[in-house]
């Protein structure tokens, strides 16, 4: 599993405080975000567009603590149109 629900959330506590509201809303964004960084990485032409969008879903995880989302993007830059990772990817953002 690349989604650990808690580092994301005690990121999030530890850049807000206690304020549920604010957290769910920054929440939404992330998920909204990495799901664009997914969809770039599955529009990509080429294997430079392919790790700029590798790239930035690997720095809008780490942004939010989520280090296994992390290292799984890290990885799919180092394997331009990898269907099996993208896949992966995927499913790992639709459970955010």
């Amino acid at each position: 599993m690349a989604y650990d629900p808690g580092a994301i959330d005690a990121t999030l506590t530890a850049a807000v405080g206690d304020a549920p509201a604010l957290i769910a809303e920054l929440r939404v964004a992330f998920v909204e975000s990495a799901d664009s960084a997914v969809q770039a990485l599955e529009q990509a032409q080429s294997d430079a567009e392919w790790r700029d969008a590798a790239a930035r879903l690997t720095g809008l995880a780490a942004s939010f603590g989520a280090v296994r989302l992390m290292a799984m993007a890290n990885r799919a830059a180092t394997l331009p149109h990898d269907a099996p990772t993208l896949a992966k990817l995927k499913r790992t953002v639709a459970r955010l």
